[in-house]
């Protein structure tokens, strides 16, 4: 099992960025899925987590500026950053809970992390 992210860059402050990750692999369910995000020199942090009927769970410094969803056809996670702060700025990672055949354990799996800068 992979989870590629995507969609990082260099934005203004104020803008928008949309990140994208996919799971790929022998993917039986996937149940919770979610972004966290490492500043420099600060530890790992929750962004915000959605659970397979899209109930969502967020950070209070993104609430009501980052939305996540998910296309379960798709077994891909999203996360829409508006508004963006230079306080933002991060490597953001995803991650999911995903049971690989039926009956099996689940896991927890992360992707690879993509680059958000934040700055004029």
């Amino acid at each position: 099992v992979q989870l590629q992210a995507s969609g990082g860059g260099v934005v203004q402050p104020g803008g928008s960025l949309r990140l994208s990750c996919a799971a790929s692999g022998s993917i039986f369910d996937i149940n919770r899925m979610g972004w966290y995000r490492q500043a420099p020199g600060k530890q790992r942090e929750l962004v915000a987590v959605i659970t397979r009927g899209r109930v969502t769970n967020y950070a209070d410094a993104v609430k009501g500026r980052f939305t996540v969803s998910r296309d379960n056809a798709k077994n891909t996670v999203y996360l829409q950053m508006n508004s963006l702060k230079p306080e933002d700025t991060a490597v953001y990672y995803c991650n999911a809970v995903i049971q690989t055949t039926m009956g099996s354990n689940t896991y927890l799996y992360w992707g690879q992390g993509t680059l958000v800068t934040v700055s004029s």
